[in-house]
């Protein structure tokens, strides 16, 4: 087994195995890699194997930077229109910050068992290194600074598997219960608001979203293009027709007659719909079809924050406007409903699909197009980390304490600020989503492998010392938070249900929960919520890591 001790096996080993249990699955609570990981390296850490502490921090640099690029539209984009969501935020580190000062007091824990636990049972990851840093600058010996950030380590392993439990069950379980709602139909019935057609806001399962039919006028003779368009919601478009033997091209003020042939084309419903007011479905002419595509904006008009997906065909003229759909919409790289309710942010990422040229003079009216084969530009990257490097070495003083965003906090706004100004423009400093996915994922793990591979040894001699305390302050920590945010959600912003769960979800940072709740409420209405404490918790809570540090050693001190 002496290859155990060779770290760079050792930490490859500890990302594979950790992996591989991340992805058991137990009802809707799966572990996750990162957890999964720091299991198994604290279990081989026990073979003494050390890594070498440049990689762990060269690893949660690039962790956190991605972190912050990946949320830096969003965080900015809700600074500007307001903190009505993100005040579920501050409740988070409000509540928590509280109940950990009252677990250290009662329980006598020590600097970096408490930073674990705030991690853990805020789910937060990132948390281990921002307070792993600040305990590095403690006046105190080598020795115990190694022993504090074990704690933190094994602290957080014994935390976050409960605290996850506590707010995926919370979620999807307790919290509908507590408000007597049936959470798939309110979902649905929010869907609906949002101007959904279907009883289930998503297609049936293999079925396009978008198709075209042919159909032969009859009771809709007599009307222009446009006002039938219009009748329709806009969800289908006339764009060509057959008249006799001729192909024609329609403008909004074409009239329909008897017996013409119209190439109908939109979302699937809608379509098939038109059939009681057009008339019977024919086979589609040959020449109605034409070359479609779908290409990717990032919004950046200020005309857009705000606005109702259907209320973009106001900021277009009539021939611009038709024929084009946003099939999709993702935000902070989670997929929101596409509905015509659906309100978007500055930084969203939308999906327009129709005629290829239309596409193309649609994509520059709303906002800046993604480049299509993005690719990372590791200048920008580069910049980006050294720049929030620097940031991280200042510091000040309150009182005795020194305080500091440290290495990880400066790149966590580094990141930030250089993933606006991708968002302006995408031309310039791409990090593709896959590419800051794995950033963020090969990062963290590699950190938190580190952390657990040199906490091995002292693992076993914090679990004799707190045994269950760890694990059901766990629980209470994450629960008590989502508990106090239902109430402000339900009793005084009266926030729909979906979305207010989505919101408790975000707060926690926790992707395992949102899935789970999206799984059961239906469709994904919840993560309009999610998103925005998402966002700011990301940012919010790794920064709280020295704040943790500094409560802690002036309680105890």
């Amino acid at each position: 087994m002496s290859f155990l001790t060779d770290p760079i096996i050792a930490l490859f080993l500890s990302l594979a195995l950790g992996f591989l249990i991340g992805k058991l699955r137990v009802g809707p609570i799966q572990l996750g890699g990162t957890c999964g990981t720091l299991f198994v390296a604290l279990a081989i850490g026990q073979f003494g194997v050390r890594v070498d502490p440049d990689l762990k921090n060269a690893a949660f640099a690039l962790f956190i930077y991605a972190l912050g690029f990946s949320a830096g539209p969003q965080f900015f984009t809700n600074i500007r229109g307001g903190w009505r969501y993100g005040i579920f935020s501050f409740i988070e580190v409000i509540c928590v910050l509280v109940l950990l000062a009252i677990a250290v007091l009662l329980f006598h824990f020590d600097v970096g068992t408490a930073s674990g636990l705030f991690a853990g049972a805020a789910t937060e990851s990132a948390v281990v290194g921002t307070a792993s840093e600040a305990i590095a600058r403690l006046a105190i010996s080598t020795p115990e600074i190694e022993q504090l950030q074990a704690n933190i380590a094994t602290a957080y392993s014994l935390t976050y598997l409960f605290g996850l439990i506590a707010i995926v069950v919370f979620t999807t379980q307790i919290a509908p219960l507590l408000l007597k709602i049936d959470l798939r139909k309110e979902a649905q019935e929010l869907a609906r608001k949002l101007g959904s057609t279907d009883d289930d806001e998503e297609q049936a399962e293999g079925l396009p979203a978008f198709v075209g039919r042919a159909y032969r006028v009859g009771g809709a003779a007599g009307q222009t293009v446009g006002n039938f368009e219009k009748s329709r919601g806009w969800a289908i478009a006339i764009e060509r027709l057959q008249r006799g033997s001729d192909i024609l091209e329609t403008t909004p003020d074409f009239l329909l007659e008897p017996d013409d042939i119209v190439f109908v084309r939109g979302r699937r419903n809608a379509v098939i719909a038109v059939r009681d007011r057009l008339g019977d479905e024919v086979p589609v002419p040959q020449g109605t079809n034409f070359t479609l595509a779908t290409r990717d904006v990032v919004l950046v008009r200020k005309e857009v924050f705000g606005r109702q997906i259907r209320q973009l065909r106001q900021m277009a003229s009539a021939e611009l406007e038709r024929g084009i759909f946003i099939s999709h919409v993702r935000r902070m790289g989670q997929n929101i409903p596409a509905l015509s309710g659906t309100i978007l942010q500055h930084g969203d990422i939308v999906t327009l699909y129709g005629p290829e040229l239309a596409i193309e003079r649609a994509a520059h009216e709303l906002g800046k197009p993604v480049p299509p084969g993005e690719r990372t530009d590791f200048i920008f990257l580069g910049l980006g980390l050294a720049i929030g490097l620097v940031i991280g070495h200042f510091h000040f003083k309150i009182g005795a304490l020194e305080l500091g965003l440290g290495a990880g906090g400066g790149a966590l706004i580094s990141g930030l600020v250089f993933g606006w100004l991708n968002m302006r423009n995408p031309m310039r400093g791409g990090l593709p989503p896959a590419a800051a996915e794995f950033a963020k994922e090969f990062g963290l793990a590699t950190f938190i492998a580190a952390i657990g591979l040199s906490a091995g040894p002292d693992a076993i001699d914090l679990i004799m010392e707190y045994g269950l305390i760890l694990p059901v302050l766990g629980v209470l920590v994450s629960f008590l938070p989502a508990l106090v945010s239902l109430f402000v959600g339900t009793k005084l912003m009266k926030i729909e249900a979906p979305i207010l769960l989505g919101i408790i979800a975000g707060q926690h940072c926790s992707t395992p929960t949102i899935s789970a709740l999206v799984s059961q409420a239906g469709n994904s209405t919840p993560v309009i919520g999610y998103t925005v404490t998402y966002a700011i918790s990301n940012v919010l809570l790794p920064l709280m890591g020295p704040v943790v540090v500094g409560l802690v050693m002036a309680l105890t001190g």
